[in-house]
């Protein structure tokens, strides 16, 4: 008997995007691909996929997803077959090279060589921050950045919110002699711990649940791609970690909200640098 598959095709604004990916993957979709103007996602089929789409309508409507002429979007969904399966997945995803250093490959394929390129192996299934994501380069680019600043000095670094742990990875290639790394949901620690350890990273990250309000140390390097109202709610925590003359990476920021996280940073930092990435913004401020 083949195993068969409802693929969900939908298209919707950036401001929407990462709530809606996050739902379907607790819904039971193994993959979720984001794209410029929407996602796609696969589910198992089941005897519950009547029950499944009516969730899924449900949540679109809860979250008031309206194009700009005030039309829902469209929902498209098929049944694919199980020897199509990968082909319809794994088709998206190829070796990417983000800022001078680094290919972000999935397991099943292999970047071409360059020696003065990093490879950094991410499984996609559950977890954002692939490497392609905007918000992913932008940070990547700006831990570099960084990183060449101070070349030749051990440096501490926090990534909040690691999700897959891709930055994690990127600090400890980049040469960060302490990493730290947390997040609040289980799902994403499961699957970062996997991918630091396929990419020989997991003893050299203290990765853990741990509320950032706990932490007592200071950073050279603190990163967070959150969401712009996320950073704010944690701008005062986030200040105490970043050590004296140190730097502070910011995104997950609509570009239309950049303003708003800047101006919380104020105080204490300045804007070194800022990169926009279609509707998204990420910021680069030092410490005063």
């Amino acid at each position: 008997m083949q195993e068969s598959w409802l693929h969900l095709s939908l298209e919707i604004g950036a401001a929407k995007l990462d709530a809606v990916a996050n739902f379907f993957i607790e819904q039971g979709a193994p993959g979720v691909v984001l794209k410029r103007h929407g996602l796609e996602a696969y589910f198992p089929r089941s005897r519950g996929d009547a029950a499944l789409k009516q969730r899924v309508g449900r949540f679109l409507s809860d979250v008031e997803i309206v194009s700009r002429q005030g039309v829902r979007p469209r929902v498209q969904w098929r049944v694919i077959v199980s020897e199509n399966w990968h082909d319809s997945w794994r088709r998206f995803i190829k070796p990417r090279r983000v800022g001078k250093s680094f290919w972000v490959t999935p397991p099943w394929l292999t970047p071409p060589k360059f020696r003065s390129r990093q490879v950094i192996t991410i499984e996609p299934g559950l977890a954002f921050g692939t490497g392609t994501h905007a918000t992913t380069r932008g940070c990547m680019e700006f831990l570099e950045q960084v990183a060449d600043s101070l070349s030749g000095r051990g440096f501490s670094a926090l990534d909040v919110g690691t999700g897959a742990g891709i930055l994690a990875i990127v600090l400890v290639k980049l040469g960060a002699t302490q990493v730290w790394a947390i997040d609040n949901d289980p799902v994403a620690l499961k699957v970062a711990t996997q991918n630091l350890r396929d990419n020989r990273a997991l003893d050299k990250v203290h990765l853990s649940g741990v509320k950032l309000q706990s932490i007592r140390k200071r950073f050279s390097v603190v990163v967070a791609n959150l969401t712009a109202e996320t950073i704010i709610d944690l701008a005062g925590a986030m200040e105490k970690k970043v050590s004296a003359k140190g730097y502070l990476i910011l995104s997950g920021i609509l570009s239309q909200k950049a303003q708003m996280v800047i101006r919380c940073f104020r105080a204490g930092f300045r804007l070194v640098r800022q990169k926009r990435g279609r509707e998204w913004t990420t910021l680069l401020l030092q410490r005063k």
